[in-house]
């Protein structure tokens, strides 16, 4: 029997975490690489996952500061994942780009709906 406060991490969250951490790589990868350097590159490479990392820890991560239903997060989630597979197809990566968005889609229908259960 699961006690009051007891977390279970499954598979898919540790998936989800990855997917994470990945968009954030990408981001900042895509902000080096697709602007010319050193200036904007530099700061668009830092500041894109940097944003992004605010808006989930604002929003979406498991102790967010401002507390959203699963429809707010879902967006939030939305954002910062599609931001990622359109930085891979903006740096002409069309199959990382639709292996990540297709990944990131599933796992999130599968987090959603165990969420709203």
């Amino acid at each position: 029997m699961k006690e009051t406060g007891e977390t279970t991490i499954g598979p898919n969250d540790v998936l989800r975490f990855l997917l994470e951490l990945f968009a954030f790589v990408s981001l900042g990868f895509w902000g080096f690489a697709a602007w010319p350097l050193p200036w904007p590159g530099v700061l668009v490479g830092i500041l894109a996952p940097a944003f992004a990392i605010v808006l989930w820890g604002l929003f979406r991560s498991p102790k967010a500061v401002f507390r959203l239903d699963p429809f707010g997060k879902a967006v939030v989630e939305i954002a910062v994942f599609g931001a990622a597979a359109l930085a891979w197809w903006d740096l002409d990566q069309p199959v990382v780009a639709a292996v990540f968005a297709l990944v990131a889609t599933v796992s999130g229908v599968i987090s959603g709906r165990k969420e709203l259960s």
